[in-house]
C-alpha cells in the first residue's frame, strides 16, 4: 500500500511533459533548468511557430544580435555589419535597432559619424526605420533640453548634424534648433550653436547658404553681449575662422562614410516643435498573430536588400544594372506607401506652410519646394497643399500664384499637377466655403493669365444646371478675375476661340435650348452676359434638332 500511495504521488507530481522524467530534463552549466520551449527548440521537437514561447525566444535572439552587430561597428564594417543586420527581421525589431543605436552613440559621441552612416545605409533599404531613428533623435534632443542635461545634449546634436551630413535628415531641423539656442541665449545654449555649426556647417553652406548667413550675423552680435563670458565669445570667433576656411577641419562625410549614393537616400523632412510618437512599444515583446507571415515578407525584401548591396559594392559609381534599379525603385515606392499615413500627411503639409511662409521672394521659396519635393516625391501631393495653404488665407495673397508660376516654369510636371488640381476643385467645389472658392479662384486665374495653365482645361467645365450646381460660385470668381486680368474683350476672345477651349461651342451648349439659356442666365448674372452674344442669336434662330 505504501508503494502504491508513493507512486500516486509522484504522478500528480510529475512534469507537463509525462515522457520526461525529472532526471532528464537538460540544464545550463550553471545549474538551471533550460526552459521547455527552448529545450524542444534546440532539440527540434517544436514545431508550431505560433506559439508564444516561440515568438519570445526569437525576439531575445533578435535583440541579442542587434546589439552585438551595433557595437562591434567601426569605421570599416559598416557596410558588413548592416549586411548582417539585414539577415534578421529588423522591420520587427526595429525599435530594438533605434534604441540600441541611440543609446551606444550618446555613450561614444566620438564615433558618431559611423553611427550616422549605418543609419543612412539602413534608411536608403528601409526608410521607415530611418525615420524612426531621426524622430526619436529629436525627442531625446527635445528631453534632454528641457532636463538641462548639457551632456546628453552635445552628444544627439552631434548625431542630428551627421544625419544631416548624410542626407537622411533635412536641415530645417538645425535652422530651428538655432532658432531655439538664440532666442534663449545662454553660455551653454551657444556653445551648444558652436557646435551643431561645426558639425554641419559645410552641408549648410552648399544647401542653406542664406540661412548660414543668418546665422552667423546673430552670432556676430553677440560678440558684443556683456551677458556671454569671455570663453563664448573666444569660440564665436574661433567658429569664424573655421567658416572662413569652408568647415575643412569638420568636414560633413568622410570618404569611407560616404556610402548611399544621393538619388538612392530618402531624406525625411522632421520638424523640432512636433511632438513626434516615439513608438516606444516597438521596443517591447508583442505576440503576433500573423508571425509566418509577416517573416515570409521579410525573406522576400531581404533578399533583394542583400543582393543590391552585394551587388552595390562590386558596380563602380558610375554604373550601375537597370534591373536592379528597378527592382530597388519598386520596393522603396513599396515603402513609402507603407509609410504615407495620416500623420506623415499632416506633417508633410506643415513643413510646406513653414516654407512658404518662412520665405519673402517667390522664386526662392519655390526653388525650396521643388528641392524638397525631390527628396520625397509627393508630386501632386506637392500642388495640392500649396492650393489649400493659399485656400486657408483670410484673403488671396499674391505670393502664390508667383510660387506656382515658377513652379510650372521650372518643371513640364508641375502644369500637369495644377491643372488636374484646377479640375477636381471645380468637381468638389460645393464642399468649400466662399472665401477658400475665391482663394483658389484667383490662384488658377494668374496660372492661366500667365500660360502656366492651357486654356483648354474648360473644356471639362459644362455649363450646364446639373453639372453647374454646386460649382456656380467658384466659377463665378474665376471668371471675374480672369476679366479683371484680361479685360472683357480679351476674356471674350479666349472663351469663344475654338482652338483654345470648347466651353461655348456647339457640343457643350447647343444640343438642346435649355442648357443654352442656363449658360446665358449664368455669365448674365456675374455681368458678363455680352459673352454670349452669339448664344442668344442661337435661340431666335435654333438649329433643327435631329432624330433619334
Amino acid at each position: 500500500m505504501l508503494k502504491t500511495e508513493e507512486t500516486g504521488v509522484a504522478s500528480q507530481t510529475s512534469n507537463l511533459y509525462p515522457t520526461e522524467t525529472t532526471a532528464d530534463v537538460p540544464v545550463h552549466t550553471n545549474g538551471f533548468p533550460i526552459p521547455p520551449a527552448k529545450r524542444h527548440r534546440s532539440q527540434g521537437t517544436l514545431t508550431d511557430i505560433l506559439i508564444t514561447e516561440y515568438q519570445r525566444l526569437a525576439w531575445k535572439d533578435l535583440r541579442k544580435t542587434i546589439k552585438r552587430q551595433v557595437k562591434k561597428l567601426k569605421n570599416s564594417n559598416v557596410q558588413k555589419v548592416a549586411r548582417e543586420l539585414f539577415k534578421c527581421n529588423i522591420i520587427r525589431g526595429r525599435g530594438l535597432l533605434a534604441k540600441a543605436i541611440i543609446k551606444v552613440q550618446i555613450k561614444s559621441p566620438c564615433f558618431t559619424p559611423v553611427y550616422a552612416a549605418l543609419t543612412s545605409t539602413i534608411n536608403s533599404k528601409f526608410p521607415q526605420i530611418g525615420q524612426l531613428i531621426c524622430k526619436r533623435a529629436i525627442s531625446s534632443f527635445r528631453n534632454a533640453y528641457m532636463a538641462n542635461k548639457k551632456t546628453k545634449c552635445f552628444a544627439i546634436v552631434k548625431f542630428l548634424a551627421h544625419l544631416i551630413n548624410q542626407r537622411a535628415l533635412h536641415e530645417i531641423i538645425v535652422l530651428q534648433i538655432l532658432l531655439l539656442l538664440f532666442e534663449n541665449r545662454t553660455d551653454d545654449n551657444i556653445m551648444l550653436a558652436i557646435e551643431l555649426l561645426k558639425e554641419c556647417g559645410q552641408k549648410l553652406l552648399k544647401v542653406s547658404p542664406q540661412e548660414l548667413d543668418s546665422a552667423f550675423s546673430v552670432l556676430d552680435n553677440f560678440l558684443h553681449e556683456p551677458s556671454l563670458n569671455k570663453h563664448t565669445q573666444d569660440m564665436i570667433q574661433e567658429l569664424f575662422t573655421v567658416r572662413r576656411d569652408g568647415f575643412k577641419t569638420y568636414s560633413s562625410i568622410e570618404s569611407s562614410l560616404d556610402l548611399i549614393y544621393t538619388n538612392d537616400q530618402y531624406t525625411h523632412i522632421l520638424l523640432l516643435d512636433n511632438s513626434y510618437d516615439s513608438e516606444q512599444w516597438l521596443n517591447e515583446f508583442k505576440y503576433d498573430e500573423e508571425y509566418e507571415v509577416n517573416e515570409k515578407k521579410y525573406k522576400q525584401s531581404q533578399k533583394r536588400v542583400i543582393k543590391n548591396s552585394d551587388d552595390e559594392d562590386e558596380c563602380s559609381s558610375n554604373s550601375s544594372d537597370s534591373d536592379e534599379e528597378d527592382i530597388d525603385n519598386e520596393e522603396k515606392q513599396q515603402l513609402r506607401i507603407i509609410n504615407g499615413n495620416k500623420t506623415d500627411f499632416v506633417t508633410y503639409h506643415h513643413e510646406i506652410y513653414l516654407i512658404i511662409k518662412a520665405n519673402i521672394d517667390a522664386k526662392e521659396c519655390a526653388n525650396k519646394l521643388d528641392e524638397m519635393n525631390t527628396y520625397h516625391k509627393r508630386n501632386k501631393a506637392l500642388c495640392e497643399m500649396i492650393v489649400d495653404i493659399c485656400a486657408q488665407q483670410h484673403t488671396y495673397e499674391d505670393f502664390f500664384g508667383l510660387v506656382g508660376e515658377h513652379l510650372c516654369l521650372s518643371k513640364e510636371g508641375y502644369i500637369k499637377w495644377f491643372t488636374d488640381i484646377l479640375i477636381q476643385r471645380h468637381i468638389y467645389a460645393d464642399r468649400l466655403d466662399n472665401v477658400k472658392l475665391r482663394n483658389i479662384a484667383k490662384f488658377f486665374a494668374h496660372l492661366l493669365v500667365t500660360e502656366c495653365v492651357s486654356w483648354n482645361v474648360f473644356d471639362s467645365v459644362i455649363l450646364t444646371e446639373r453639372n453647374t450646381s454646386s460649382s456656380s460660385i467658384y466659377l463665378k470668381n474665376l471668371f471675374l478675375e480672369l476679366c479683371q486680368f484680361l479685360g472683357f474683350t480679351e476674356l471674350k476672345n479666349r472663351l469663344t476661340d475654338p482652338t483654345l477651349t470648347k466651353l461655348l461651342q456647339y457640343r457643350c451648349l447647343r444640343d438642346n435650348l435649355k442648357n443654352t439659356r442656363f449658360c446665358i442666365n449664368f455669365f448674365t448674372s456675374i455681368g458678363l452676359g455680352r459673352i454670349t452674344d452669339e448664344l442668344q442669336k442661337f435661340i431666335t434662330n435654333p438649329l433643327p434638332v435631329p432624330s433619334p
